[in-house]
């Protein structure tokens, strides 16, 4: 507790086998998702050393699990990030590309998508990401933010 009160601290807990998390990931029910936090590599939201995963969870699972591994199709992946959390979170308007559906869109290179935040160094954005679509806006456009913010609270099932 001194230690807290002193400084950041943080704590690493490694419990699982790499064998039952390929096991685990490979069942259809399972969800790829994170409890990151939204951030930014510069500004107010840059502060502090978040867990790298609020950065890379799914250009991590995709590298890892998808290109390296090959647990599953790249479609299985893909439906385990969008339509099958969106649907599980009761999300109406979210997770597929269909009319009156929000337009939330990533386009990546399959062969190049991979996490690049660190423990030490946990700001920094994957590579292999083109573009980005928020809300039908692009906010990365060939790699770069666009500095638009088109991003909103999810208030209601149906947003």
């Amino acid at each position: 507790m001194r230690l807290y009160e002193r400084a950041e601290a943080s704590v690493i807990a490694r419990a699982m086998q790499d064998a039952d998390v390929e096991t685990i990931a490979r069942h259809p029910l399972i969800a790829v998702g994170s409890d990151g936090s939204s951030l930014s590599a510069s500004g107010v939201l840059s502060v502090g050393k978040p867990h790298p995963r609020s950065y890379g969870t799914k250009p991590r699972f995709l590298a890892q699990f998808i290109r390296q591994r090959q647990l599953m199709a790249l479609p299985e992946a893909v439906r385990k990030m969008t339509t099958l959390p969106a649907s599980r979170l009761g999300l109406t308007r979210r997770g597929r590309l269909a009319p009156g559906y929000a337009a939330d869109l990533v386009v990546f290179d399959p062969d190049t998508i991979a996490d690049t935040a660190t423990f030490e160094a946990p700001h920094s954005y994957p590579t292999g990401v083109a573009h980005v679509a928020v809300n039908g806006m692009l906010v990365v456009e060939h790699g770069a933010f666009t500095g638009r913010t088109p991003g909103k609270v999810i208030r209601s099932f149906a947003d």
